[in-house]
């Protein structure tokens, strides 16, 4: 089995000993990078972990180690643009994707892998926010999961009333004026987590959490990504409407919402889980957009959850 190494930053991911990560080539000839940690012992299946905008697999070791307890290995990727995948732009802080759909040629070559690696089967779909978007279409399209989950999933994009008519300017025009690799209005370069102190923060409740993902950039700065592009917003508007018209899939699904959300659209978390057949919805007290990165009682809370769901298919 032909299998290329990639760097893997064991000390800041702080995972399941044994962590590995590989390069993948797509469909299109980008370089993505794949992560995986395995439970000791006999694995119960595998997670595939589908990963928001600006991060990176490192971020997941603590939930990796959270599925192993459960049982489960898992997998994550560092999407085309982001983390040490292939960047889009010279300059590699700026979030940007060509076509959104271009991400599921980055699920195919990480599905492969998958296989090539010979992760325990049945295998499941968490998808955090922009991965959540990635991992609905995937799981449309038929991705052979048993049951998928998804943390505050951008299935739309919550967007100052002000600012929306501009949003949709700048989404529908931004070829044509040549500004599609403009970073967009109200965003930095900085990455969000050293750009904005704790206090006041839309992440995370859980202050030694929100240290981690500083400390984890700081040690290593290649894996850090700051604001989108125009091209990159106009992308994502038109796959969450998109996604919006499609039934749900009769799959097992729940969906963890924190009650204080403020970067997702909530109200289209809403109506797809109302219109999801066997669908749950879970309201999170008092979390805010990084649910897995909350405090220890609501982690854990979320991730026995989720082992129970899984539990169910692992005949």
């Amino acid at each position: 089995m032909d299998l290329t190494p990639a760097p893997f930053f064991a000390d800041i991911a702080q995972g399941p000993d044994g962590g590995q990560a590989h390069w993948v080539t797509t469909s299109d000839g980008l370089r993505i990078r794949v992560g995986h940690w395995r439970p000791e012992g006999v694995s119960k299946g595998t997670l595939l972990l589908f990963p928001g905008r600006t991060e990176y697999i490192e971020k997941y070791g603590a939930a990796a180690k959270d599925m192993a307890k459960r049982g489960y290995a898992t997998l994550a990727v560092d999407w085309r643009g982001q983390g040490l995948a292939d960047r889009m732009l010279p300059e590699r802080l700026l979030g940007h994707v060509v076509a959104f759909r271009d991400f599921q040629k980055d699920v195919e070559a990480t599905v492969d892998l998958a296989e090539r690696l010979a992760l325990p089967k049945p295998w499941f779909v968490l998808g955090h926010s922009m991965g959540g978007a990635i991992g609905l279409r995937a799981v449309m399209a038929g991705l052979s999961v048993k049951a998928c989950v998804f943390t505050a999933p951008m299935w739309g994009i919550q967007i100052p009333r002000a600012l929306r008519p501009l949003a949709r300017v700048l989404s529908s025009m931004g070829s044509r004026f040549g500004i599609s690799a403009m970073r967009t209005p109200t965003t930095t370069l900085a990455p969000y987590v050293q750009a904005s102190p704790f206090e006041g923060n839309s992440l995370t409740n859980d202050a030694q959490m929100y240290r981690l993902m500083q400390d984890q950039l700081e040690a290593q700065p290649d894996l850090s990504l700051g604001g989108p592009t125009v091209q990159w917003l106009g992308e994502s508007l038109r796959e969450c409407a998109a996604l919006a018209a499609m039934p749900s899939p009769a799959l097992p699904c729940i969906t963890f919402l924190g009650t204080q959300e403020q970067i997702v659209n909530t109200a289209a978390i809403h109506d797809r889980m109302a219109r999801w057949p066997g669908g749950e919805l879970e309201m999170v007290e008092c979390a805010q957009h990084e649910v897995l990165m909350e405090g220890p009682e609501t982690r854990r809370m979320v991730f026995d959850k989720v082992a129970r769901l899984f539990d169910q298919y692992c005949n």
